[in-house]
């Protein structure tokens, strides 16, 4: 029997290696920018078609190479930044193992010019797919100019699995926003199919921030500042009053790099605990600076995932540090002795008699007396809800109720019909303003309002989006909403599904909008806030599939608008609630698989008082 062990020749070797290091085009944009970063470039310019998958170019006026250097750097593990074991714990650089370069040039084709500028000339440099196609001498500027054609183009099943032109585009913004963060003193300017689309001078940290977040930021930002001998942690947090819910900006930096930490997140939001509830996020770009040898980076082959090596006493030193900021800001409550607007309190008079107060007592009122006097009122005729809740359960469905009735609770009328069956009031209870409780034959139902009402919503946004129906109404005074390149970008995606929905938005330039319109059925909504809800939603979801894209949508908008746990109801807005419930097709639970309805039995009531 013959041998079947064998090494794999250099080609495929690399496309392995660019399966871990090149994931999107995202992803050679970052390590395109980050080899200009580490040759000190100080102007980066790149150039991207069709979200990357035709072109990425990257133009530095970093230092440039030799002609050999240009030949080495597309070899794997080639790199000026190591060269003895010990030089892996003192890592100043971005990139170091030599990889990128080598897994880019595996998966595309790509063309190299670069000169240093102790060299009269250049070199141009041709390689596809691992292999040097020419090499010559030419004339140009000093610096690096990198183009990376057709990616993917020998690895057809990777190209298949690039998602849309806009998703593709936003995770190129994504990668550009951490790096410019972290790099405020470096030029960079985007072009997107010949436009230029971003365009970032080279400033300070804060107007950095405000160059990619949008002006409104920049009066929401507190400083932090602390020197600690395990690190020094630097940056802005935001203020609580504009903290929001859903994704909020939130960027950790460890010695120039991004990272992603949920250990250090949670110090973060510990310190904002008593101040935002629970549900908000608020903005933070807080970074570290540690000795090399006190932080691993080489744990991901993305090097977002680092190790700090005594985490505990850094997530003391951050909580801290954030929750001290917070109180030198006047973040943390203080007691107002401004008495503008403030009730009269009378002053104490001790010359003056007082008086206890007094309580009248109706000794003839009767409860069980209706207002005629006649006797005990009749209870109202009931339907079997117990009955259609186990319908329900086996998936059969209530014949001929639409779900495409108006569901706005405070509009509509108060009740629903169906085929010769009028759903009639039930006893209601609502209790502690979150729960409607309702009697059945083997106990007694409660339904979750909130829940109730995000499923009634979520399918009839769906069913707006799906059939565009959605009715707009006019706003008379527009308001704006600045949004940052990924979330500019996020909102084209979802543009025509919110159009269905009835919002209307025009496009005042540099990634701001108009709010022209809402959906009609909206009632004192913070549009902005709803709108960011949207776009974070679809954001954190990334679908290709457009039913996905429909559902994410509708399921946001009806958490949204949805009435809140402790909304005060009337009966007849619970019937109403009851009613659409039971009409829709899924009425158990809600679209994201949370239980809405649960029945108590009477043997379980019964057993719970005994003795």
């Amino acid at each position: 029997m013959s041998d079947i062990i064998h090494l794999l020749p250099d080609s495929i070797a690399n496309q392995i290696a660019a399966g871990e290091v090149i994931q999107r085009p995202a992803s050679v944009v970052k390590e395109l920018v980050e080899n200009s970063l580490d040759a000190g470039a100080k102007h980066i310019r790149i150039v991207i078609k069709d979200a990357g998958r035709t072109l990425i170019q990257v133009i530095d006026d970093g230092k440039g190479m030799s002609a050999t250097d240009a030949r080495m750097a597309f070899e794997r593990h080639a790199t000026s930044k190591i060269k003895t074991a010990d030089d892996l714990f003192a890592l100043h650089t971005r990139g170091f193992r030599g990889e990128a370069l080598a897994s880019v040039a595996a998966i595309a084709h790509v063309e190299l010019k670069t000169r240093r500028a102790e060299d009269e000339v250049g070199t141009l440099l041709k390689i596809a797919g691992s292999k040097v196609e020419s090499q010559q001498t030419i004339s140009g500027a000093v610096g690096t100019t990198i183009s990376v054609k057709n990616i993917f183009f020998n690895v057809p099943a990777r190209r298949k699995f690039l998602k849309s032109n806009e998703t593709e585009r936003r995770n190129i913004f994504t990668e550009i926003e951490r790096i410019a963060l972290v790099n405020p003193d470096t030029e960079f300017t985007l072009i997107e199919n010949d436009v230029q689309t971003l365009q970032l001078p080279a400033a300070n940290l804060r107007k950095r921030i405000v160059q990619l977040q949008g002006k409104a930021i920049n009066q929401q930002l507190i400083e932090i500042n602390e020197q600690t001998t395990l690190a020094k942690i630097h940056g802005y947090i935001s203020t609580p009053q504009f903290a929001r819910k859903g994704r909020a900006n939130q960027f950790f930096f460890a010695n120039n790099r991004y990272i992603r930490h949920p250990y250090f997140h949670k110090a973060v939001m510990t310190a904002y605990e008593p101040l935002i509830s629970a549900s908000e996020n608020p903005n933070y770009f807080i970074y570290f600076e540690v000795e090399p040898d006190a932080i691993d980076v080489n744990i991901h082959p993305t090097k977002t995932e680092v190790k700090f090596e005594d985490e505990r006493t850094l997530w003391q030193i951050l909580m801290v540090t954030v929750k001290e900021s917070l109180g030198k800001f006047n973040a943390i409550p203080s007691i107002d002795f401004d008495t503008a607007d403030a009730p009269d309190i009378p002053i104490f008079d001790p010359s003056k008699s007082t008086s206890m107060p007094k309580v009248s007592i109706n000794p003839n009122y009767n409860p069980f007396q209706t207002s005629s006097g006649g006797g005990f009122k009749p209870s109202k005729p009931k339907l079997d809800w117990e009955q259609l809740y186990k319908g329900f359960e086996n998936e059969e469905k209530l014949p001929s109720v639409s779900p495409d009735t108006d569901t706005n609770l405070f509009q509509t009328s108060h009740s629903l019909q169906g085929d010769s069956v009028v759903l009639s009031s039930p006893e209601h209870y609502q209790y502690k303003q979150k729960y409607i409780l309702t009697s059945v034959k083997s106990g007694l139902m409660i339904i979750d309002q909130h829940r109730a009402h995000v499923r009634i919503l979520f399918d009839k946004y769906l069913s707006q989006i799906t059939n565009r129906k959605g009715v707009s109404q006019r706003v008379l005074f527009p308001e704006m909403i600045q949004l940052t390149s990924a979330e500019a970008s996020s909102l084209t995606e979802i543009a025509e599904d919110m159009e269905a929905l009835g919002f209307e938005l025009s496009d005042l330039g540099n990634n701001a909008f108009a709010i022209q319109g809402i959906p009609s059925e909206l009632q004192n909504v913070d549009a902005v806030a709803l709108i960011h809800s949207l776009i974070d939603k679809n954001m954190e979801t990334g679908s290709n599939i457009q039913e996905q894209v429909h559902e994410s949508l509708a399921l946001s908008m009806a958490n949204f608008t949805a009435i809140p746990a402790g909304k005060s109801l009337s009966e007849e807005e619970m019937l109403l609630m009851v009613n659409q419930l039971f009409a829709c097709q899924l009425p158990n639970h809600t679209p994201d698989g949370k239980s809405i309805i649960t029945v108590i039995s009477d043997d379980e009531i019964e057993k719970k008082l005994k003795g």
